[in-house]
């Protein structure tokens, strides 16, 4: 488990210098340049939060007397990531003086309170974009959870519907196991019923023989 939380701290560290040296760059441009840039960079951010969800799950299945210390480097790599995107936030609003004197022209002194106030109004809704972005992702992660309980429910309700089924039958054969006990046992019961009556049979024919030939014994003697 270590050496992949290793290997995705290589990743992030690939990943967040690359945004560091795109992060510096944006200010320097401008239209869609500009744009594209930005574009690149928030796709590089949702990759590096996708990349700290893996190492947060890594962490997880360290040994308890190991987890300290990871835990401790995948919170530094979470604050680097926070000052990576307020870092970002600011490069989107802000321009190099080259820029600003390309946009601002000769009015340059007396539009710079103009500059600094859509400047300002630019963040705000930036802050704005943020959070719905983040409540979105929030949203979309609570109803994959949803939809992840949804499917654990079904499959505990099908194992719990086909252990049903499985005791019913198991009660179903023990009742015909049941009925045939007492069927065999009844079965028993007459033939040793008939053995014990076979026996006592036997006993009086063989006692009435033996009577017989003792009185015939006896009558012969007597005779003679």
């Amino acid at each position: 488990m270590s050496s992949d939380f290793e290997a995705y701290e290589q990743d992030f560290g690939t990943l967040t210098a690359e945004i560091t040296n795109k992060i510096g760059r944006i200010p320097k441009l401008g239209g869609k340049e500009k744009t594209q840039l930005v574009l690149n960079v928030d796709k590089q951010l949702e990759e590096v939060r996708e990349l700290m969800e893996q190492m947060d799950l890594e962490v997880r299945e360290i040994p308890i007397q190991s987890r300290g210390m990871y835990q401790s480097r995948l919170k530094s790599y979470k604050g680097e990531m926070e000052k990576l995107e307020k870092d970002f936030k600011r490069s989107r609003i802000a321009y190099s003086d080259d820029v600003r004197n390309e946009l601002l022209g000769e009015d340059a002194g007396s539009s710079e309170s103009q500059l600094m106030k859509l400047s300002e109004e630019r963040a705000h809704l930036l802050d704005n974009t943020e959070k719905l972005e983040r409540s979105s992702r929030r949203l979309e992660a609570g109803y994959q959870i949803a939809v992840e309980t949804e499917q654990v429910g079904q499959e505990i309700l099908a194992n719990l519907h086909s252990d049903r089924e499985k005791i019913q039958r198991s009660r179903d054969r023990l009742r015909e196991t049941d009925a045939n006990l007492g069927k065999s046992s009844r079965i028993l019961t007459g033939m040793l019923r008939r053995i014990i009556q076979n026996r006592v049979l036997v006993f009086v024919l063989g006692a009435t023989i033996l009577l017989t030939i003792i009185l015939s014994i006896y009558f012969n003697v007597r005779g003679h």
